[in-house]
């Protein structure tokens, strides 16, 4: 912990969490699973409830008071997260239901606008599958192709192979802010400039950087950027796209319905200008003022104090299982988020994830949604833990205990 900086009370904190007391398989929680989704405070649980019950009703279309008030919160929200991610405007955020429809969104709209049959689109090796597909479905349909960066072994990506990669017909670059996987921090601010020197545009899914970095789009010079409202202690079924009004502006809509047109005649429908256009019918109200409740929250604890509790942590829990005779760590960049991919010889990730859970400890087994990686790594699966700030150096102490208890199951 930087001694900068003030450090978190972890131990309050915990209390904002109910889940964190609760007791699993006899044991008690310890969540370590907040890649894939971060757990919510009770201030965001309590503002959403606050909207069902005293507020609810819908916005946008009424002239009634609370039509009027739940306008206001939902707007307010959106406010929230054009602060949190540094936008110039509140038209350049699209609520979205997540990062995987952010980047749909996207590959549907501007997509098919720019690329042509014999087109390029780059992607990186360490793409989770909601920025891979999206491409795959619309170079195939276009006849186009995707060509990916690839990594080291230590989980770095290549950056000189951009020079060979990015040529004429290279229509957009995707890439993660942060490896779900590795926890690899890829340098995104040099990546976009390296891209657009070349006129390529650049689309980043932020998903796994927004939890633990300071994001700040107009600094990166992304023309979007796409995050979930899950991985950052919000509710699912909430997300947003950002991205430069220039390009929201000349995208055309991909849904259609109430909320986005100006008017509708038999013969032509007229739309209403972004983000506005892309928020086709009822929107998931209470989520977006739930996720700005969580925004509020993190602001408040400080995104350099919550970096630093989780670094920590990190570097605690290497140092810990790295000791552990048979277990392998994948992704060893210099920059890395608090996330700890492993395999462990002799036992699968399943099996591993299932005596970890039977430990209360709550951790992820799979392939992550990044089967390519695996395959690069020559692995079917991995067992991961991700760390949050409202953990503690404990709860990984009751981790490196329960992998040793397995492995000693499996002698």
């Amino acid at each position: 912990m930087s001694a900068t900086l003030q450090p978190l009370d972890v131990t309050a904190i915990r209390r904002d969490f109910p889940l964190l007391s609760r007791v699993l398989n006899g044991k008690p929680v310890v969540y370590l699973d907040s890649a894939v989704s971060g757990q919510m405070p009770l201030c965001a649980i309590e503002r959403m409830a606050k909207y069902e019950r005293d507020e609810h009703t819908n916005v946008h279309r009424g002239v009634s008071t609370l039509s009027q008030q739940a306008t206001d919160s939902y707007e307010a929200a959106r406010e929230k997260v054009r602060r949190f991610l540094g936008a110039a405007s509140v038209r350049e955020i699209v609520w979205t239901r997540g990062t995987t429809e952010a980047i749909n969104l996207v590959a549907q709209t501007f997509g098919r606008g720019v690329v042509q049959a014999g087109d390029e689109i780059l992607v990186s090796a360490m793409e989770h599958h909601a920025n891979i597909v999206p491409w795959q479905m619309l170079t195939q349909e276009k006849g186009a192709t995707l060509k990916v960066i690839p990594i080291t072994d230590d989980g770095e990506l290549i950056l000189e192979s951009l020079d060979e990669l990015i040529t004429e017909r290279t229509k957009l670059l995707a890439v993660t802010h942060v490896s779900n996987v590795l926890g690899t921090v890829n340098p995104i601010k040099e990546i976009i400039a390296r891209a657009h020197a070349k006129g390529v545009p650049v689309l980043v899914d932020g998903a796994q950087a927004v939890p633990h970095l300071k994001v700040d789009v107009q600094d990166l010079d992304a023309d979007f950027y796409a995050f979930s409202g899950h991985k950052l202690s919000g509710p699912t079924g909430i997300g947003a796209l950002y991205g430069k009004l220039a390009h929201l502006e000349a995208m055309p809509p991909w849904h259609g319905g109430g909320n986005m047109i100006r008017s509708v005649t038999w013969e032509k429908t007229t739309y209403m200008a972004a983000p506005g256009k892309f928020e086709a019918g009822t929107p998931p109200i209470a989520a977006a003022i739930g996720l700005g409740a969580a925004l509020d929250y993190l602001t408040n604890l400080g995104l350099d104090r919550i970096a630093a509790q989780e670094h920590d942590l990190l570097v605690y829990a290497t140092e810990r299982l790295e000791r552990i005779p048979g277990l392998h760590i994948l992704g060893k960049a210099r920059d890395k988020a608090s996330v700890i991919s492993f395999v462990v010889e002799g036992i699968h990730p399943h099996d591993m994830g299932s005596l970890l859970d039977g430990e209360g400890v709550v951790i992820r087994a799979g392939h992550h949604c990044a089967q390519p990686l695996m395959a690069r790594y020559n692995v079917p699966a991995t067992t991961r833990a991700s760390f949050a700030y409202f953990n503690t150096r404990e709860d990984i102490d009751v981790l490196v205990s329960a992998v040793e208890k397995a492995i000693e199951l499996f002698k």
